[in-house]
C-alpha cells in the first residue's frame, strides 16, 4: 500500500495520506503506475460521459481538462521540457540535456504543449464518450517500465536511474498479460507494443537514454497513439 500511495502522490493530484518514503519505496512505486492509470482513466472517462450529456464537445473537453488536472499537467512538463531540448540543441546532446533541465518554458515547449492538448480534444471527440477510455492512461503508463528495462538512465540520481533496477522481468510479464486480456476485448490496444517500442528507439536516438521529463513526454506520446488507434478502429467499424 505503501508504495502504491507513492505512485498515486508523484503520478496525480489526488489527495493521498503522508507517509514516510525512502528511495526504495519511490523507486519500486514505478511497479503499480498502470494501477495509477486505471484511476486516472476511470475520472476521464467519467467527465467525458457527463459532458457529453450535454454535447460531444462538451464530453472531449471534460475529458482533457480532467485528463490534465487530475496529472497536474506533469507528462505535459515533460514534453514541453523535450522539445525545448530538441529544438534548441541542434545536434548537440550535452546542450539538449542542459535545456531540458532548465526550469523555463521556451516556445517550441508551449507550441507542443498547445498541439498536444489540440490533438487530444479532437481525438477525445472522435473516440467520443467511451468506456474504453480507462484503458489509454493504464496502458500508456506501462511505457516507463519498458523504457526502464531497454533505456540507460542519462542523469545521476534522476528519476530514471532511481527507478532503472527496479522493474523485474515479472512485473512486465505480468501486465502484459493484462494487457493481453484487454486487447482481446479493445483490439486497437494491439498498437501499444509498436507505440513503446518506437518512443524507446526515439529516445535512444535522439538522447541516448531515458530521464524523468522523457518518462512524462513517452507516457503523452503513447497516450495520442492509442487514441488514434481507439479512433481509427472506430471509424473502421
Amino acid at each position: 500500500m505503501k508504495r502504491l500511495i507513492v505512485a498515486f502522490g508523484f503520478l496525480t493530484r489526488l489527495p493521498m495520506p503522508r507517509i514516510d518514503v525512502g528511495a526504495e519505496d519511490f523507486a519500486t512505486a514505478i511497479r503499480l503506475y498502470p494501477i495509477v492509470g486505471l484511476a486516472i482513466g476511470a475520472l476521464v472517462a467519467a467527465a467525458g460521459w457527463l459532458g457529453a450529456l450535454v454535447d460531444p464537445w462538451t464530453g472531449a473537453c471534460a475529458a482533457l481538462l480532467t485528463w490534465i488536472a487530475v496529472t497536474g499537467a506533469l507528462h505535459l512538463d515533460g514534453l514541453a521540457d523535450l522539445a525545448d531540448g530538441l529544438g534548441a540543441a541542434h545536434g548537440d546532446r550535452t546542450r539538449l540535456l542542459a535545456v531540458m533541465a532548465d526550469p523555463h518554458i521556451g516556445s517550441f515547449g508551449v507550441v507542443t504543449i498547445s498541439g498536444q492538448m489540440l490533438a487530444k480534444l479532437v481525438l477525445l471527440h472522435a473516440v467520443g464518450a467511451s468506456c474504453v477510455l480507462i484503458l489509454v492512461p493504464f496502458a500508456a503508463r506501462m511505457g516507463p517500465l519498458v523504457w526502464a528495462r531497454l533505456l540507460p538512465p542519462l542523469r545521476p540520481g534522476g528519476l530514471g536511474a532511481a527507478v532503472a533496477g527496479a522493474v523485474r522481468g515479472r512485473d512486465l510479464l505480468g501486465w502484459g498479460l493484462l494487457l493481453a486480456l484487454a486487447a482481446a476485448v479493445v483490439p486497437a490496444l494491439v498498437a501499444l507494443p509498436l507505440l513503446l517500442l518506437g518512443v524507446a528507439t526515439w529516445l535512444r536516438r535522439t538522447l541516448g537514454g531515458v530521464t524523468g521529463d522523457a518518462h512524462g513526454a513517452g507516457i503523452e506520446i503513447v497516450e495520442t497513439g492509442l487514441l488514434v488507434a481507439l479512433a481509427v478502429a472506430g471509424a473502421l467499424a
